[in-house]
């Protein structure tokens, strides 16, 4: 049977319904079933005209301002329905039919409440997050070139911290970083077949180049616990996208999947080592009462999830139990400040603090605990970007699944027109997909 694709700025009933009971899973910028993982439906960011955008605004609809308060998880699984309202821009046409049969307000409230009780926080999309599309057609090089000028602004803010430590960043890379980028750019403006490849090529090469600097730039930093490995554990992704980038423009399928794996498999190494040291000595500090309208036990087991997908609730709870106990104590002089002594300079160093004669350790306390909300944004937002990137993949496959061409892949858009407030076209194929 021949899969066909349908394309449309309303989310279908199903597909809605199935993202709120738990059946379905947004995973970066495809939609799959929670048991089998077959893919249901394609998220691509639209502008107003329709056409794909490198955009990555927050779309707040209506419906998801009237339930703001409700709880929603972060980070990954279940949790899609909370991201269709900051990340993924469900329109409100596409729930109004989900939930039209409802009678009142206060049903259609009770109703989504009682579906989505055991979800948590709505995902805090921060500029981490932002930095990629949620498909790999809308990142095109002039979107990569723009992030790029985002990161490197970013470093050199950081520079006058690092400063305070003896530290300098050598932004020299991200010059030749862009130059390959306009390389790219130049070459598929060529007329001749031969050239356009040619020139592909050369700027692929600079791209390899790229991404063995910035891994070991990442490296390098996890090793000194810096504050700056996120800018470049990004950057190293945009490295292996805009390789990736000139490989589909060059309708070479077959290597695209082998590189963006790779890619994923050592993002994601390093992403596990940054994550696991921003949860610090005693994660059950971000446990502790101060956060309790902002941080809880399904929050935390989210991140712990992707660490490894076995855990649940329970299981933090058991890992965190004497962590919860002993936490008080490894924050103040009677341990020595131990806790405090352990923090990792990406979230926090002791000179940026002002103590007293009797030193900084207790302010640094007191200065960490207003820090963790951001940090554990921070993880949230840099697991969203590994899915996103891993989510890429599947998106070529299918492409090559389905026979047609990337050209033809981008130029996809829904007949209908578009409604007042929709970011976002859902490519829905026939039939579910299955990928390896």
């Amino acid at each position: 049977m021949v899969n066909t694709l349908t394309t449309t700025f309303v989310l279908p009933q199903a597909i809605a319904e199935g993202l709120m009971n738990g059946s379905y899973e947004r995973v970066g910028g495809v939609v799959r079933d929670a048991v089998t993982k077959q893919v249901v439906v394609w998220l691509r960011e639209v502008g107003k005209n329709g056409c794909a955008t490198g955009s990555n605004g927050g779309w707040l609809i209506d419906l998801a301002k009237a339930l703001q308060s409700l709880p929603v998880n972060p980070a990954v699984g279940v949790a899609n329905f909370a991201v269709s309202a900051v990340n993924t821009g469900v329109s409100v046409h596409g729930f109004s039919k989900v939930n039209g049969r409802l009678d009142g307000i206060e049903q259609q409230l009770s109703a989504i409440e009682n579906t989505m009780q055991n979800m948590q926080g709505v995902l805090q999309v921060t500029s981490a997050a932002s930095i990629l599309n949620l498909g790999v057609s809308v990142v095109g090089f002039t979107v990569i070139l723009q992030r790029l000028g985002e990161l490197e602004e970013r470093l050199q803010k950081s520079q006058e911290l690092l400063s305070k430590i003896d530290r300098k960043i050598d932004l020299s890379f991200y010059a030749e970083f862009r130059a390959a980028l306009d390389l790219a750019m130049n070459a598929f403006t060529m007329s001749k077949p031969e050239n356009r490849r040619s020139s592909a090529l050369s700027a692929i090469n600079r791209f390899l180049k790229a991404e063995h600097i910035y891994l070991g730039l990442v490296q390098q930093e996890l090793e000194q616990k810096s504050p700056i490995i996120d800018e470049y554990l990004l950057t190293l992704a945009l490295a292996y996208i805009a390789e990736a980038r000139c490989y589909l423009e060059l309708e070479e399928f077959d290597i695209v999947p082998q590189r963006l794996q790779t890619g994923a498999e050592k993002i994601r190494a390093c992403l596990q080592k940054y994550v696991q040291m921003l949860l610090t000595s005693n994660p059950a500090a971000y446990l502790h009462p101060d956060f309790k309208e902002k941080i809880d036990l399904k929050r935390l087991t989210k991140v712990y999830q992707w660490l490894d997908p076995a855990m649940n609730e329970n299981a933090v709870f058991e890992l965190q139990r004497d962590n919860l106990f002993n936490l008080m104590d490894e924050q103040n002089a009677r341990r020595g400040y131990k806790w405090v002594e352990s923090l990792p300079a990406a979230i926090i160093t002791q000179n940026e603090v002002k103590g007293s004669m009797f030193g900084n350790r207790e302010e640094t306390k007191q200065e960490t605990m207003k820090r963790l909300p951001q940090a554990m944004e921070m993880m949230e937002s840099m697991i969203e970007t590994q899915q996103r990137f891993e989510a890429y993949q599947v998106e070529v496959q299918a492409i090559a699944q389905l026979g047609i061409s990337f050209h033809e892949w981008l130029k996809l858009e829904p007949a209908e027109p578009q409604p007042e407030g929709a970011n976002l076209m859902y490519i829905l194929p026939s039939q579910p997909l299955e990928f390896a």
